[in-house]
């Protein structure tokens, strides 16, 4: 059993090989010839690769950045990481929370047959890290670590998964131009309200794509060259802050510190070009294998993609959307520090995928206004609300890391205080989201077949 459990746990946390393998099956429902079974499986494959790969190189260039901060300012507090808190939580409930990540992909699937949250989430390692969450609050309600608390976090899990690529989907069609792909990230809850708060403040006829440039800086329309110089500018300048003696003795092995600060840029713009090929390799693969399993398996059903997927659709949000997540961070945490609360270092990959997503999301409603607003929401959101997750982690309240994006704080904070009430509480609570889930289902789905008639429209 647990050398199954360790193959199933090795595949869905490899997302490269899960989603090659939905292709895979995919191709095979709408019958295409081995070749092209073949040749679609590896380019998927290789394209989640070059994807995940790019991602790599852009929080490994992040990570001298996040040094060079905290030691101009000298501060030490809780750092947001996914990563590290679930390494650390691993270790206690690891096949806890494997058990729930495969009970919730089954609830996920079953919800996308039967409801019109027609989504399947693809990103391995956002399953894996919401199980883990789930497994730390029900076992620190005194659920215990028996078939109950699988059952009920997989059902949580589930749904969670299911319908909050839901929410972002309206944006999702204004950012892409269609409606073959969702959003498969952790951050959906506050990437909805970037998407709302840029509708209400912003203006949609001033895009961040739509910026003039003069002639004479022309080049500066090629994303890469942008990139390098705009990162290369403030990399730089965080060096100097830092001082030589910091960078070169700690992060850049003697290379003097400004050389070291500009191949840290070109790494980071490196890491986004190779991003943009992957997501380009993917919808070119992903999409059309997945007609095979929305035809024969889950009817109409959408691929829910990982975070990097929207970053071709408007690369000037992305910067845009990571320097004001960021700034408003570091603000935040000067309020923490001052209202002598726990501080809440700003995570830089966490501001740098969130931000960008939430102001591409604020962009798409409310153009360059709303980028700003939609980043600067999503931030507030990320920086303060890890303070009110802490409490109901158990021994992980303990930890120098805690859960980053919003999809594991908002609904964190709400399972882990309805737990405060008591094992029934939790219970209740965990079955009630999937019920009004389906009843919001059932009450769309009357409402489209009234509208249907009332239009005329069989």
């Amino acid at each position: 059993m647990q050398s199954l459990l360790n193959i199933f746990v090795g595949i869905a946390t490899q997302p490269a090989i899960l989603v090659a393998l939905i292709a895979m099956l995919g191709l095979l429902l709408q019958k295409k010839k081995a070749t092209e079974v073949v040749q679609g499986t590896i380019k998927t494959f290789a394209g989640f690769l070059v994807l995940i790969g790019g991602s790599g190189i852009l929080s490994n260039s992040l990570t001298p950045f996040a040094s060079m901060f905290k030691f101009a300012l000298h501060v030490q507090g809780v750092v947001p990481s996914n990563e590290a808190v679930v390494a650390i939580a691993l270790v206690k409930y690891g096949s806890t929370t494997a058990l729930i990540m495969l009970t919730g992909m089954i609830v996920n699937i079953l919800l996308a047959r039967f409801t019109r949250f027609k989504y399947i989430f693809l990103t391995g390692q956002a399953m894996l890290y919401v199980s883990c969450l789930t497994a730390v609050i029900l076992v620190s309600a005194q659920l215990g670590t028996g078939w109950q608390t699988v059952l009920l976090g997989g059902i949580f899990e589930g749904t969670l998964l299911t319908v909050t690529p839901a929410l972002t989907q309206p944006f999702m069609r204004r950012i892409t131009g269609g409606d073959d792909v969702a959003m498969g990230h952790t951050g959906n809850i506050g990437y909805a309200v970037s998407g709302l708060f840029g509708k209400w403040f912003g203006n949609s006829k001033h895009s961040t794509e739509d910026l003039k440039i003069p002639k004479s800086l022309g080049f500066l329309r090629d994303s890469t060259v942008s990139i390098t110089i705009l990162m290369g500018i403030v990399y730089i300048i965080l060096a100097v802050i830092a001082g030589p003696t910091f960078v070169q003795s700690k992060l850049s092995s003697g290379t003097n510190y400004i050389i070291y600060a500009l191949v840290q840029a070109g790494t980071f713009a490196a890491g986004f070009v190779v991003v943009l090929q992957g997501v380009r390799m993917i919808l070119a693969e992903i999409v059309p294998a997945f007609q095979g399993i929305a035809t024969k398996l889950v009817p109409d059903s959408k691929p829910a993609l990982d975070v990097p997927i929207i970053f071709p659709y408007a690369p000037n949000a992305v910067l845009l959307g990571f320097f004001v997540s960021f700034i408003v961070g570091t603000l935040s945490m000067f309020a923490m520090i001052a209202l002598g609360t726990t501080v809440i270092i700003p995570g830089v990959v966490g501001h740098f995928f969130c931000g960008a997503a939430a102001a591409i999301y604020g962009n798409s409603t409310g153009g360059r206004r709303g980028a700003i607003i939609g980043a600067t929401v999503n931030s507030l959101l990320i920086s303060w609300l890890p303070l009110y997750i802490l409490p109901v982690l158990g021994g992980l309240k303990l930890a120098s890391s805690t859960f980053a994006d919003t999809d594991y704080l908002v609904p964190g904070i709400m399972l882990g205080n309805l737990g405060g009430y008591g094992s029934v509480a939790l219970i209740t609570g965990i079955l009630s989201f999937t019920v009004l889930v389906i009843l919001t289902s059932i009450f769309l789905n009357h409402k489209g077949k009234k509208n249907s008639v009332k239009n005329g429209v069989a």
